[in-house]
């Protein structure tokens, strides 16, 4: 009998409606429970309130995303482990198993000369899996900038645990398929959405952009993968909250299709 595979909704999926209004839709829609993207709101900071949100929709935290992006610099602290172990903390209190986190900056000088011991360090000290994300390379006038250290491509470095992003990969111009067969075990978290080969982050609904979403979940699904499944989607441009959600209703019910189907064909 296989694991069933959680499938969550990332809190900033549902922005500009705040972090309630992610739990509020992950009740009504049913999803298994949610990504806890922190910062993106200010309530999604304080941990009392977002257990009082679990807790009145009973819906569970399956993953906490780290704050590090660029806006969220100083949310929790201004120091990245600091910022790290915060985040396991927080997952711990949650029931999350799994901490989401970005390569350091390439500015973050002492944080990430020592990034890919320390996560492994705060992992096994906290217990819980901290998954390294794909991110990618920015692009100046057709000129790459590595911004982050030691890569965007987490692929030949020695972490425990990836995440899997496919917008991020689409813009790093990434074989998806070629990438998770690399990972391999190492693949332990899913952001379920697409992309094209542009210099925007575009976190699309899965099978609106160029990476071929729903044959790479099947592909993973087939291959193994026992992890959470999480529609990281942009929706802000989304003409209501009942459009918003009746968009990911359909796409929750996709990913299920998939997920069974692969399991059928494995």
């Amino acid at each position: 009998m296989h694991e069933k595979i959680k499938v969550g909704l990332g809190t900033s999926t549902v922005h500009p409606e705040t972090t309630a209004g992610a739990f509020e839709t992950a009740a009504e829609l049913g999803y298994d429970g949610v990504e806890l993207m922190v910062g993106v709101d200010r309530s999604s900071t304080d941990i009392n309130y977002v257990e009082s949100l679990r807790d009145k929709y009973q819906v569970p935290v399956l993953s906490v995303h780290s704050p590090c992006l660029i806006i969220t610099q100083n949310t929790w602290s201004s120091e990245p482990w600091e910022k790290l172990e915060v985040s396991t903390k927080a997952a711990k209190r949650l029931g999350a198993d799994v901490v989401v986190v970005h390569p350091p900056f390439r500015w973050q000088h002492d944080y990430a000369a020592n990034f890919v011991t320390g996560v492994r360090e705060v992992a096994e000290k906290s217990g819980v899996t901290i998954a390294v994300e794909n991110m990618y390379p920015w692009r100046v006038l057709g000129r790459e900038i590595l911004a982050y250290h030691p890569h965007w491509d987490p692929t030949n470095f020695n972490y425990d645990a990836l995440t899997f992003d496919l917008s991020h990969a689409a813009i790093g111009r990434a074989d998806p398929f070629q990438m998770v067969n690399e990972w391999g075990s190492r693949l332990r978290h899913l952001h379920l959405t697409d992309g094209h080969d542009s210099m925007m982050d575009e976190h699309l609904f899965p099978g609106e952009g160029d990476m071929r979403s729903w044959e790479v979940l099947e592909h993973i699904v087939r291959s193994g993968y026992a992890g959470h499944v999480i529609h990281e989607i942009s929706t802000r441009k989304m003409p209501s909250v009942q459009a918003r959600r009746e968009k990911l209703r359909e796409c929750l019910e996709t990913t299920r299709m998939h997920i069974e189907n692969a399991r059928r064909t494995a």
